[in-house]
C-alpha cells in the first residue's frame, strides 16, 4: 500500500525481559505489565497487531526461581506462579502484592476480570445504560487485554489475520496506580493523538434535508444571535438518496444532490469563510452503484463489469478496494472542501476476513488517509475495540432523547478513560425517539460545554431540532449561554488536548485516578475531573417541582473549592447534596485554580479557531496554584516534533500574587501582544485599591474594576508575550463568606411554596444563631426533605 498507509511502529521486545519455554513465552514489559504467550508449535508473535505497536520497553527488573512445579517470578509488584504447560486455571497465577485485598488481588488464567470497565461500540438502540467492556484498571489491582484474536500489521501498510489457537495476553498489574497503567497502556499501543482546534468548538449536526440556501441562512441567524459554531456536519442528504430501486436504498452515496447544492465548492467555501470546517456522512456498506458518478472509474480499477452496471461491492477487506475507495470517492470530495468524514458504519463486525471488523479498517485508513497533505488528521466514528483511540473522534451512535440517556452518558464518557478513549462525541440534546423536554435539552447542552466534543444532533422530524429558539425562553438562554461558553473555554480545552497527547492523560478523568484509596471516589458514577483545574457533577436528573432546582451528590474532595458560576465556597472532605437551578450545573474549581479562557468578544469561528489576542484568566484564591498555557499551528503535526509555545501562569497565596511568565517556545506562533484580562475571583470591594501590577520589574499603570453582584476584581494588563508580568493584590481582600443570607433569600423568593413558612425559615436564617442551631430548628418544622437539603447546602458549604 501506499506510504501514507504504513505505521510506525516497534514491535520487537528486549529479549532480556522474555522468558521463553518450549511452548511459552512471558514478557516483562514492566514490573506490573506481563505478556503472556503460549503455542502448540512455539512459534510467537513479534510484529505489531492493530492493538499493540510497541513493545520495546526498557530493561525489566524481575527475577526468576525454577522448581519441581515449574517457574515462579517476583518483581516488586507482581508474583507469577506458572507450571510450564498450556495456560489453564490451576497452572497459571499472578498475584498483586500489596495490601489490595484479601482475596481479590489474585488472578487465575481464564477467570473473568472485575475491573473499572472502559466503553462500548456504540450506544445505538440504547435508552440508558449498557454493557461496557473491560478496561486496564481495578479496585482489585489488575486487568487483561486479549490480544489473542486482533489482526497483524504488515510493513507494507496492510494486515493478515493472526495463527488460530494461540493465547496472547496482556496482564495489568498496576494496583491503584491507575495513571501509570493509562500511560504504560499508551506506551504499549501508542498515544492519543492531538485534535485540530476547530474541533474543540461546538458542531452543529442534524439529519435533515437541507440545501445550501437554506444552511447559510441558519449559520446567518446563528451569527446574528451570537451563537457560534465551528464544525458543520452535513449528514447523509447532501448526497443522492431517491435513486432508482435497482440502484438500492441511497443510503450509500458518494455524488452531490446538486438539487440541493448546485455549487458544493462554493458552498463549502462559504463555511470555510465564516472559520467553519466541514464533515460529510457516510454509509459505505452498499459500495458503489451504477448512478454515482465516479462509478465508470471506480468499476474499472476494481474489474467490475461497468457496461451492465454490476455493483462495486464494499469489500474492505481488500487493499485494492480501499486505496480505490479514498482515490475515486472520498479525494475529489476533499478537493472540493470536505475537512474530513463522519464514516456510519452500522453492519456488525463481520467481513470476508475472520476476525477483521470492517469498522476498524475504515477508522485506521481514513485517519491515516486524511492526513497525506501533511494535515492534523481526524475522523469521526464508532469505537471498534482497544487502540481505537488512535483514530479520534468517536460517534457514540444515535442517542435516544430520555433522562435516562442522558443520566448514562457523563459515566460512559469517563469509563472510557480506563481503555484510553478520551475522545467520545455524543448527540448532545438526543438524537431520535424519546420526547420533547426542554428542561432536559437545557441540561445535555450544559453538560456538552464539559463532555469532550460538543456536537449538537437530532433526527430529521420537524418538530426535534436543536435550535435555542425553538425552545422556552429559559432552556433558550440556558443553551446559548452554554454554546458561548464552550468558545470561550477553547484555550484551556486546546492545552488539555495537547495534555492527553503529551501527558497520556485523557480531558474526562475518573475521581479516582486521583483518589483511589477514597471509596467516595468511586461512588459518584457521573462526577469527573475535566481537565486539570475543574470538577464536573452535571445534572442528569430534572428540577424539583416547587423548588426549581435540581439536585445532585457531589463529592469534595479534601481542601477548598469555588463553584465557578455560582461562586459558593465549599469545605472539601465530604459528601454533599448541591441543588442548582437551571442556570448553572455544578462545576468547581480547587482553590488556587487557574482557567484560562478566550474574550467574550471573541468567540466566532474565525476567531477561536486561531491563538487569541487577548485572554481571560479566572483566579481562584487561598491555595498556591500553576498552568501552563499550550499553543501551536492548531492545524499541522507540527506539535509531535515539540513546535509549539509555552505560557507558565503561577499564583501565590501566601504573597496573592499572580505571575505570567514570558511565552517560551517558537513565538512567531502567538500575538506579539497580548492584552490580559485578569479575573481574581471572591475578593471584598478593598481590593480594587490594593492592586500592584508590575511588567518586567516594573511598576505601570492598568485599570481595574470591581464587580460588586458577584466579587470578582478585573485587572487588565496590555502587554509583550516576552515581558513577565505580576499582579500583587492582598490576601486581606478574599471574601470567605457564602454571603448566606442572600442566597437563601432569593432562593426562597423564587421557591413555589408558602408565603408562611419562607417568612418562618427566612426569620431563622437572618436571626443571627449558630449554624447548628438554625439547621436543628429547621429539622424541628419537618420541612420538606429537600428544602431542607437546599437551605442546608447553603449553609453548611
Amino acid at each position: 500500500m501506499q506510504e501514507i498507509y504504513r505505521v510506525k511502529t516497534s514491535p520487537v521486545a528486549l529479549s532480556d525481559n522474555m522468558i521463553t519455554g518450549e511452548k511459552y513465552r512471558i514478557t516483562f514489559l514492566t514490573e506490573a505489565l506481563v505478556r503472556l504467550e503460549y503455542s502448540e508449535d512455539g512459534v510467537f508473535e513479534d510484529r505489531a497487531t492493530q492493538t499493540v505497536l510497541f513493545r520495546n520497553f526498557p530493561k525489566t527488573g524481575y527475577h526468576v526461581v525454577r522448581n519441581a512445579d515449574g517457574i515462579e517470578v517476583h518483581t516488586s509488584m507482581l508474583h507469577l506462579i506458572y507450571n510450564e504447560k498450556e495456560f489453564s486455571s490451576h497452572g497459571l497465577s499472578i498475584q498483586i502484592k500489596g495490601n489490595l485485598s484479601a482475596y481479590h488481588s489474585i488472578w487465575h488464567y481464564g477467570e473473568k476480570v472485575h475491573d473499572l470497565q472502559g466503553t462500548a461500540r456504540t450506544l445505538d438502540d440504547v435508552n440508558g445504560e449498557t454493557e461496557l467492556g473491560c478496561g486496564v484498571v481495578s479496585r482489585f489491582g489488575y486487568s487483561i487485554l486479549d490480544d489473542s484474536k486482533s489482526q497483524i500489521l504488515l510493513d507494507d501498510g496492510w494486515i493478515e489475520p493472526r495463527k488460530k489457537g494461540v493465547s496472547d495476553l496482556y496482564f495489568f498489574g498496576y494496583g491503584h496506580d491507575y495513571k501509570q497503567a493509562l500511560n504504560d497502556f499508551y506506551r504499549l499501543c501508542g498515544k492519543t493523538p492531538m485534535l485540530p482546534r476547530y474541533a474543540l468548538g461546538n458542531w452543529w449536526s442534524r439529519y435533515y434535508k437541507y440545501s445550501e440556501e437554506s444552511y447559510m441562512e441558519l449559520m446567518d441567524k446563528f451569527d446574528e444571535k451570537n451563537i457560534p459554531f465551528t464544525v458543520a456536519v452535513i449528514d447523509m442528504d447532501w448526497h443522492q438518496v431517491d435513486v432508482d430501486p435497482k440502484y438500492g436504498s441511497g443510503w450509500t452515496g458518494y455524488t452531490w444532490n446538486k438539487k440541493l447544492f448546485p455549487d458544493p465548492k462554493r458552498f463549502l467555501g462559504k463555511l470555510h469563510d465564516r472559520g467553519m470546517h466541514t464533515t460529510l456522512n457516510v454509509h459505505p456498506a452498499d459500495g458503489v452503484q451504477g448512478c454515482e458518478e465516479m462509478y465508470v472509474d471506480m468499476a474499472k480499477e476494481m474489474g467490475v463489469d461497468y457496461e451492465n452496471e454490476d455493483p462495486v461491492v464494499c469489500d474492505p477487506a481488500s487493499p485494492k478496494f480501499m486505496e480505490a475507495y479514498f482515490k475515486y470517492l472520498h479525494h475529489p470530495r476533499e478537493a472540493e472542501g470536505v475537512d474530513f468524514w463522519w464514516i456510519d458504519w452500522q453492519q456488525g463486525s463481520n467481513c470476508k476476513v475472520e476476525g477483521l471488523d470492517p469498522l476498524w479498517i475504515f477508522n485506521h485508513f481514513h485517519y491515516l488517509d486524511n492526513k497525506r497533505d501533511g494535515r492534523r488528521p481526524m475522523t469521526f466514528s464508532r469505537y471498534a475495540g482497544p487502540g481505537s483511540h488512535r483514530y479520534p473522534i468517536g460517534f457514540s451512535g444515535d442517542t435516544h432523547i430520555t433522562w435516562e440517556s442522558l443520566d448514562f452518558q457523563p459515566y460512559f464518557t469517563t469509563t472510557a478513560t480506563n481503555i484510553g478513549y478520551g475522545w467520545w462525541s455524543h448527540d448532545i440534546g438526543g438524537h431520535m425517539l424519546g420526547y420533547k423536554d426542554d428542561e432536559l435539552t437545557a441540561r445535555w447542552t450544559q453538560y456538552g460545554i464539559f463532555s469532550p466534543i460538543m456536537r449538537l444532533h437530532s433526527s430529521c422530524s420537524e418538530f426535534n431540532g436543536k435550535e435555542p429558539w425553538r425552545f422556552k425562553k429559559e432552556t433558550e438562554e440556558a443553551m446559548e449561554a452554554a454554546l458561548r461558553q464552550r468558545h470561550c473555554m477553547i484555550p484551556y480545552l486546546y492545552t488539555m488536548n495537547y495534555r492527553s497527547y503529551a501527558e497520556n492523560m485523557p480531558l474526562i478523568e475518573p475521581m479516582y485516578y486521583e483518589y483511589p484509596e477514597n471509596a467516595e471516589a468511586y461512588e459518584v458514577k457521573n462526577q469527573y475531573f475535566f481537565g486539570s483545574q475543574l470538577m464536573a457533577a452535571p445534572v442528569t436528573t430534572p428540577r424539583i417541582k416547587g423548588l426549581n432546582v435540581a439536585k445532585t451528590k457531589v463529592w469534595f474532595p479534601e481542601g477548598i473549592w469555588y463553584d465557578i458560576y455560582t461562586g459558593m465556597r465549599y469545605e472539601g472532605g465530604r459528601m454533599l447534596e448541591v441543588y442548582r437551578d437551571l442556570s448553572s450545573i455544578p462545576v468547581f474549581a480547587k482553590a488556587g485554580g487557574i482557567l484560562v479562557c478566550a474574550d467574550d468578544n471573541e468567540l466566532d469561528a474565525r476567531s477561536v479557531i486561531k491563538n487569541p489576542d487577548v485572554l481571560c484568566v479566572r483566579v481562584f484564591p487561598e491555595a498556591d496554584g500553576e498552568f501552563e498555557l499550550y499553543e501551536d499551528d492548531n492545524e499541522s503535526c507540527g506539535y509531535v516534533d515539540g513546535r509549539c509555545v509555552t505560557t507558565a501562569m503561577k499564583y501565590s497565596a501566601d504573597k496573592d500574587m499572580f505571575v505570567i511568565s514570558p511565552a517560551d517556545g517558537d513565538t512567531s506562533l502567538i500575538p506579539e501582544k497580548r492584552t490580559y484580562k485578569l479575573v481574581f475571583e471572591r475578593r471584598t470591594e478593598e481590593a480594587a485599591g490594593n492592586v500592584k501590577v508590575s511588567v518586567d520589574g516594573k511598576e505601570v499603570w492598568a485599570k481595574n474594576e470591581y464587580d460588586k453582584e458577584n466579587r470578582k476584581l478585573t485587572v487588565t494588563v496590555n502587554a509583550s508575550i516576552a515581558s513577565e508580568i505580576s499582579v500583587a493584590i492582598s490576601k486581606d481582600t478574599v471574601a470567605l463568606d457564602n454571603q448566606i443570607e442572600k442566597r437563601c433569600f432569593d432562593f426562597l423568593n423564587q421557591a413555589e411554596i408558602g408565603f408562611v413558612i419562607k417568612d418562618e425559615i427566612y426569620g431563622l436564617i437572618t436571626s443571627g444563631k449558630k449554624t447548628t442551631v438554625i439547621l436543628s430548628e429547621l429539622k424541628a418544622k419537618e420541612l420538606d426533605t429537600e428544602l431542607y437539603g437546599v437551605l442546608t447546602e447553603i449553609l453548611t458549604a
